[in-house]
């Protein structure tokens, strides 16, 4: 028989590829996808995530499908895993043939999803943040905060970063892994601090709780706030007013409720999806002093993106990826019991 071959990007690879073409250029092409399919998004079967919750943290499922291609990412958010030698997040994601099942590509996400969530992110700055913006202030600097900054320059072309994060540790990292790179880069003080005189302003922290890293009188006028840090039930950043002050985009609307900024103002609170914006359908910044509020989740779509992205580039080029016999393809379809070649029992 000959197998069906699975196309795999392991870690390994996915570190060793994105490292040779370089991140920026990564991003740019990943915000490409992402416009691409946010272009369809009608077209898309969506369902808020599937997600079991434990004192732990969360494990879910993201799937969804254009009726050519079904995706789906497994993913992770465990906030205390840093302190016992963990990530907080680890993903791997699947894209299969609607027409067969088979599925035809598997790769890791842990770096991918990464990248997926930065460019989405600069993807929504572009229709949203002010055009004139060169300055972003950015709360927190885990392990998210390096792709963000990336994203942003490469995007809307801001180089100036004012950081501030309570653990010392995690600033000195970002410092030391951006300077490279060329940003202009102010430690700063506090969160205050860290935003005063910001266009852009980033929030991305893990503890799992309804915290306020962002507070209504730090947000002035014609700010774009990218609020990435709050994505499960029982977590988010934003101080409440913050929401009334401006108007939110969202991705999926019913899964933001759950588990975005959202959750805690009332059912009929309005919000905007971001690809009606992109669509012209609905309006995304109309004056420079109009405050806009990313309220970002992430969603199965952006993981689709990411996937047909890394596919596309990597193809069947063996310097980054394996064929893996993932799926048992018997000679008959119908006897599969045959592959085992157990003989039958004797006397």
């Amino acid at each position: 028989m000959v197998p069906f071959m699975t196309r795999f990007v392991d870690v390994r690879n996915m570190v060793r590829w994105a490292g040779e073409q370089g991140p920026e250029k990564i991003l740019a092409g990943l915000i490409g996808y992402l416009e691409e399919d946010f272009g369809k998004w009608e077209v898309f079967d969506k369902t808020p995530r599937v997600a079991s919750h434990t004192p732990f943290g969360v494990i879910e499922l993201m799937p969804t499908s254009d009726h050519e291609t079904y995706g789906f990412k497994y993913v992770n958010g465990h906030p205390s895993n840093p302190a016992r030698g963990y990530q907080t997040v680890t993903a791997f994601g699947v894209l299969a043939s609607v027409s067969n099942g088979y599925p035809t590509f598997l790769a890791e996400m842990t770096v991918l999803t990464a990248f997926r969530t930065a460019a989405t992110s600069a993807m929504v700055a572009k229709v949203l943040a002010r055009p004139d913006s060169t300055t972003m202030g950015m709360i927190g600097a885990g392990s998210q905060a390096e792709f963000q900054a990336l994203a942003f320059r490469t995007a809307l072309g801001i180089n100036s970063l004012r950081m501030w994060d309570t653990d010392p540790a995690a600033v000195e990292k970002f410092v030391r892994n951006m300077t490279p790179h060329g940003f202009d880069i102010h430690v700063a003080t506090s969160g205050l601090d860290a935003v005063t005189g910001a266009d852009v302003i980033t929030t991305c922290t893990a503890d799992k709780t309804h915290a306020t890293v962002l507070t209504s009188d730090m947000v002035g006028a014609g700010v774009h706030i990218n609020g990435i840090g709050g994505d499960c039930p029982g977590k988010t950043e934003l101080d409440t007013a913050i929401l009334y002050r401006g108007d939110v985009f969202v991705e999926y609307t019913p899964q933001t409720r759950i588990e975005g900024e959202i959750q805690d103002v009332p059912a009929d609170f309005p919000v905007t999806e971001i690809w009606e914006v992109m669509a012209g359908r609905k309006p995304g910044r109309t004056s420079p002093e109009q405050i806009t509020v990313y309220d970002s989740v992430g969603f199965a779509i952006e993981d689709f993106s990411a996937l047909r992205y890394v596919r596309d580039q990597i193809g069947d080029n063996p310097d980054y990826s394996d064929d893996i016999d993932l799926v048992a393809n018997p000679d008959d379809p119908k006897d599969l019991f045959g592959m085992i070649g157990v003989l039958s029992p004797v006397g």
